[in-house]
């Protein structure tokens, strides 16, 4: 929504827009409106203006809450409809109407907005809609280009999605805005995926913050791999100095020492892939603060200790664009995973598997590859909710969102622990569980592979005494769901240690924990194991013998 000083405060005066309409009749040959000005009842309903034009027409920039028809036609004259639903406070908008290569502007107004003042807790319990003016310090800056940013109060934190100027223009690098900067904004409230927001909310003014960061130690606020030492010097005229490391990072930073405004900080040697972390720095009331990111170099690609979900948030955000692994779990799918369009998938993780909708706990793998780096394609089955990931792949951010670089730049790792066969799958240290073998199959592995397992059903009793083997169903829960995507076949597989089974061994039951090894293949849309002995039984309920 884009605020426009256009006679607002006059929107009662109907004797106004009846002048309004004559000028505007007359102001452009190729389209004539009967009105440049539309009034719409805070109440909802709907309006009409008449429209003729010498050539075809199409109308551009209506926003959600406006309802228009037709949006667009031939040379001649027609009225159009304006539409809306009720709403809390009035709300207005320009649109555009394109002609022959000349534009029209149409002013459109629904009743007459009022602002109401109020704290970040009284935005957060609001009524959606409702036009609020609010102050509070800004603690991040997610977007300069259309000005995202949160602000902190003290009662609550308020996401701002859009600043405009006084003429609704996304103009951010007049409003001098940076963090810990205490900012007065007033915009509708909308609630998007649970975020309370206020959108394109008109910027008032900006109280410069009494702290700010005055130098960095090394300049590139970088740690050297074995460790080390950084110092930042703070700019106060504040009270007081108050800093803490972030418990995500804890393990390796620490505050070495404080003298006046100048914190040293120590890192411990990373074996790992690139880290950082963001240090906000606080005056003792906590009402103004200036941050700054930290990064250390690490063992680009280590896989000893892939960065967990915050410490990839805190990576992108540091600008780290070395290829870096990255563990979580899948949270959400985006569009159901795989992209048909892209030939990559696009997901959430997170550290424990639950959607937050915070951009401080949530990842995205966006457009990845599949396994290897191998494009994805529609036989493979999708990234499930709940599986353990390891991406690997450059870094990046977008309105504030911590992600994979698009594209096909990253691939994911690993599915539940198990990689390609090349990298280390079918080993019995990573066993693929049944979904990952089901993947590994569609996506064209071949070579033996351990497959772990719950015995869901027996074919023909297990034991064939004909062929000296034996067949059976696997899934991950136990149940034979008689889905090609759920159920794996253990078929003709030799017994323990790859010998052949007898009447004398004995027998796999329903509800035994399996793991099998032998070379993949597919029968009817079922994968299963190559036949006639090919494949073995490796363990039973944790049996090697």
């Amino acid at each position: 929504m884009k605020l426009r000083n256009i006679l607002a405060a006059l929107v009662a005066g109907v004797s106004l827009f009846a002048s309004c309409v004559e000028e505007a009749d007359h102001y452009l040959d190729e389209v004539k409106v009967s009105s440049s000005y539309v009034a719409l009842d805070v109440n909802g309903g709907s309006t009409t203006i008449d429209l003729t034009t010498t050539d075809s027409w199409s109308i551009v920039g209506a926003p959600d809450w406006l309802t228009i028809s037709p949006l667009s036609g031939s040379a001649g004259s027609q009225k159009l409809t304006f539409s809306a639903e009720k709403t809390i406070d009035g709300r207005n908008c320009e649109i555009k109407l394109n002609c022959g290569g000349k534009t029209q502007f149409i002013n459109v107004m629904q009743g007459l907005a009022t602002v109401s003042q109020a704290t970040c807790a009284q935005v957060i319990s609001g009524i959606e809609g409702k036009t609020y003016l609010v102050t509070g310090v800004v603690t991040k800056i997610a977007n300069t280009q259309y000005g995202n940013f949160y602000i902190n109060d003290g009662t609550g934190e308020v996401y701002i999605y859009g600043t405009v100027d006084s003429k609704g223009a996304y103009n951010w690098g007049s409003f001098g805005i940076e963090v810990g900067d205490e900012v007065t904004v007033q915009g509708p409230m909308s609630i998007y995926n649970g975020t309370i927001e206020l959108v394109d909310a008109t910027w008032i003014k900006t109280a410069k913050s009494l702290m700010k960061i005055a130098s960095i130690d090394p300049e590139d606020a970088t740690i050297p791999t074995k460790g080390g030492e950084l110092t930042v010097t703070l700019e106060n005229k504040g009270n007081g100095l108050s800093v803490e490391i972030p418990e995500e990072a804890a393990s390796w930073l620490s505050i070495k020492s404080v003298s006046g405004n100048k914190v040293t900080f120590q890192a411990t040697e990373n074996v790992a892939g690139p880290r950082a972390v963001t240090i906000v720095f606080q005056t003792a009331d906590k009402k103004y603060s200036a941050e700054t990111t930290l990064t250390q170099l690490g063992a680009a690609g280590s896989l000893e200790l892939p960065m967990t979900v915050e410490q990839a948030i805190a990576a992108a955000k540091a600008g780290v664009s070395t290829p870096v692994y990255v563990k979580g779990i899948v949270s959400e799918l985006v569009k159901g995973g795989f992209d048909a369009n892209y030939g990559n998938g696009t997901f959430w993780i997170s550290a424990d598997g639950v959607y937050n909708n915070d951009k401080a706990l949530d990842f995205e793998a966006y457009q990845v590859n599949w396994l290897g780096g191998a494009k994805w394609n529609a036989e493979l089955p999708q990234i499930e909710v709940g599986a353990e990931v390891i991406l690997y792949g450059p870094l990046t951010t977008y309105n504030g969102t911590s992600e994979t670089q698009g594209k096909g730049a990253a691939y994911i790792y690993s599915i539940n622990g198990v990689t390609t066969v090349e990298n280390g799958a079918g080993t019995s240290a990573a066993p693929f569980n049944v979904a990952g073998a089901i993947a590994a199959q569609k996506g064209g592995v071949s070579a033996k592979v351990f497959v772990e397992g719950i015995v869901s059903e027996l074919y023909k009793g297990g034991f064939d005494p004909a062929y000296g083997n034996g067949s059976f169903y696997m899934s991950a829960d136990g149940v034979r769901h008689k889905d090609n995507a759920l159920d794996f076949e253990a078929y003709q597989v030799n017994y323990l240690g790859g010998r052949k089974w007898t009447e004398a061994d004995p027998q796999i039951a329903v509800g035994d924990k399996v793991v099998i090894c032998g070379p993949l293949t597919v029968y009817n849309g079922l994968v299963e194991t190559q036949g006639k002995g090919v494949g073995y039984v490796y363990s039973v309920n944790g049996k090697t013998e």
